[in-house]
């Protein structure tokens, strides 16, 4: 299989992970839709790949539904259709439960969660309809190990991986492929949305010790392999550690 041509609809395509994987799918001839909720940061990454007119991007908040559909109706008005969809938008507040934030709470579900069940509803209809189809999520290795000060986050993670499998379970049948990605360790700016200093200090203080850190790149190599498989090959999911890390 290759991906020339094939259409993907990526959303947390700003920086990071998104922004990897957008550049590494353009270099293989797919075209994509990306959204993120900063517009001028989407254009940077469009303009920065081999083949920016291959890019369209749209402001999308995944907590919205409405955003979502409009993200996916606008690949299938540019380009005929959605072959595949990476929900990899996602925020990691961390705290110790009696000192966490109850808005944090909220944010995690409405983004990882919801965001996700977001591009599931939004793109179902439109899969089914062309009888094939890859949906995709960033899981996280914090979706199948718990540790103290993420126990919200490891909760929306442990969620992905039951709506994904939920997901696989109802659409196999109907030639709809699922897969999540499930990261470790990555040097990126998710750790911007943590807001507790002390374990952001962590953090960076680890990604220090030798092969502690993944690289945004790894991650797209990864999820592009998902991508990029024969109609039979349904890869479920890729958990992706860096060697030196022992959670």
């Amino acid at each position: 299989m290759s991906l020339k041509n094939k259409v993907i609809v990526l959303t947390g395509a700003s920086s990071g992970m998104g922004a990897a994987t957008t550049k590494l799918a353009v270099s293989k001839g797919a075209k994509l839709v990306i959204g993120a909720r900063n517009q001028e940061k989407l254009q940077q990454v469009a303009k920065s790949t081999e083949h920016p007119e291959n890019i369209v991007t749209q402001v999308t908040d995944v907590q919205n539904l409405d955003d979502v559909k409009s993200l996916v109706k606008l690949a299938q008005d540019k380009f005929g259709q959605v072959d595949i969809i990476y929900n990899n938008a996602g925020i990691m507040p961390q705290d110790m439960l009696i000192d966490s934030d109850p808005k944090s709470w909220k944010a995690m579900l409405d983004t990882n969660v919801i965001g996700v069940l977001n591009g599931i509803k939004a793109v179902l209809p439109i899969m089914r309809k062309q009888k094939h189809g890859l949906i995709m999520a960033t899981d996280s290795v914090a979706g199948h190990v718990l540790y103290p000060g993420s126990a919200v986050y490891n909760g929306t993670k442990f969620a992905v991986r039951a709506i994904m499998e939920g997901l696989r379970q109802e659409e196999h049948a109907n030639n709809i492929k699922t897969g999540i990605i499930s990261p470790g360790g990555v040097k990126t700016n998710l750790t911007s949305t943590i807001g507790n200093q002390q374990i952001i200090s962590a953090i960076k203080k680890m990604w220090n010790g030798k092969n502690a850190v993944l690289l945004p790149e790894d991650i797209a190599r990864s999820a592009v392999f998902m991508m990029d498989q024969p109609s039979n090959v349904d890869i479920n999911e890729i958990l992706v550690r860096p060697t030196g890390q022992e959670v």
